[in-house]
């Protein structure tokens, strides 16, 4: 990620909101997206790039293919804009149907259950949010789960910015006609602690924060912009203060006054740098229901914002999996589903009974599924790995 021109003195170990100077942050906004820099890209929209799925997925279809596409989805991230919307991301629309009616019966039980609610840039309730959405899809409807996200892009642009062992996270935001706009922020990690913390962190964590996530939406609803869609300024993510610059009146009055909102269809998908700034716009419509899947995708070294049983979700899809790989499904769909499920990364553990054997790592949980469904074990076979996977990082069974 690019430093400049942000003035900031390199014998300074922390950042301070004193350095936030307006000017630096304008310096960078207005850079222009260039296209021929970007040729895997159909189209620059408000300085935002536009992918075709379709097309990326036929120039990733090998590995050297792959490794060009992740390049420049990592440029357009980092140097790029930090913005990126792929067109026709999810084409099965009868899939994303299938989820968004999950969502809505998850969406009547909560509210049935009664109980508070909250959000994090918003009004508490002023939206339907469904937070661990992943889980809970899982767990409601495995088949649905797997063939949803068995999608060849989420796992593309997650390999791309994180490499591999990322962990999705996913949480559903629905803003009905007349929902307010969130205030304009940054992401999680550090984008969600106040500045008095976020000047404790040496400078070096603040440009680490940003690739240990991604963000993302799939867009489970048309999305015009008079129904609020997201709002992005372009290439702020570059301004290294940025944590302690969004929440000063000046930056934020500057970026209701040059935010840019990309109008979505449904099975669009956007992703973006977690230190862009940006925030959920107003839904000025009378009779459109904006409905988004919020991705958060986690680095392996970094940790996920939501809590997610990994066990309980691996359990609960197993013989989705198994009977799509059965069935002749392509290995990448599998592997996306079950990236998206199983603990993907090794650690932490207990040494003490997980030991590195043959390797300078212990066998992760997706390794233990991949091997099971590699051999075609039955639910009750896999538990039984699964408990014993489980009894093996647990310090309370320590020798």
């Amino acid at each position: 990620m690019t430093t400049s021109p942000t003035r900031v003195s390199h014998g300074t170990a922390r950042l301070r909101t004193a350095d936030c100077n307006l000017d630096d942050l304008v310096a960078l906004v207005e850079q222009r997206t260039d296209l021929t820099d970007f040729p895997y890209a159909d189209e620059v929209v408000d300085n935002v790039l536009i992918y075709d799925a379709a097309r990326l997925h036929a120039e990733a279809s090998s590995p050297q293919g792959e490794e060009a596409v992740a390049a420049e989805l990592v440029r357009a991230l980092t140097d790029g804009p930090g913005v990126v919307a792929i067109r026709g991301a999810f084409p099965d629309a009868a899939v994303i149907d299938r989820v968004t009616a999950a969502f809505d019966a998850v969406i009547a039980d909560e509210k049935a259950a009664g109980g508070s609610v909250g959000d994090h840039f918003a009004k508490a309730g002023a939206n339907d949010r469904v937070w661990n959405a992943l889980e809970k899809l899982a767990v409601r409807d495995p088949d649905t789960f797997v063939d949803y996200y068995a999608n060849d892009v989420v796992a593309l642009v997650s390999r791309a910015w994180l490499g591999p062992g990322y962990q999705v996270t996913s949480q559903v935001n629905v803003v009905r006609p007349g929902g307010k706009a969130q205030d304009p922020h940054r992401d999680y990690h550090l984008g969600f602690l106040e500045n008095d913390l976020v000047e404790r962190y040496p400078t070096h964590v603040h440009l680490l924060s940003p690739v240990l996530t991604l963000q993302g939406a799939v867009a489970h609803s048309d999305m015009p912009v008079e129904s609020g869609p997201t709002m992005y300024l372009p290439y702020s993510h570059q301004f290294v203060p940025g944590y302690l610059g969004w929440r000063l009146p000046q930056f934020r009055s500057y970026f209701l006054e040059h935010y840019v909102q990309l109008p979505l269809s449904k099975g669009d998908a956007v992703f973006f740098n977690p230190a862009l700034f940006h925030g959920a716009g107003t839904n000025v419509s009378t009779d459109i229901q904006r409905v988004a899947n919020l991705l958060q995708v986690s680095s392996a070294f970094g940790r996920a914002m939501e809590t997610v049983d990994r066990d309980r979700v691996t359990r609960a899809v197993y013989p989705s999996l198994l009977a799509k790989a059965a069935a002749g499904a392509g290995e990448s769909a599998v592997e996306n589903a079950l990236a998206a499920s199983a603990e993907g990364y090794p650690f932490p553990t207990n040494l003490d009974l997980d030991q590195p054997v043959g390797g300078l790592t212990p066998r992760s949980q997706a390794e233990i599924v991949r091997d099971a469904l590699a051999a075609g074990s039955s639910p009750e076979e896999l538990a039984g790995l699964l408990s014993e996977y489980g009894r093996r990082r647990s310090t309370a069974t320590s020798r």
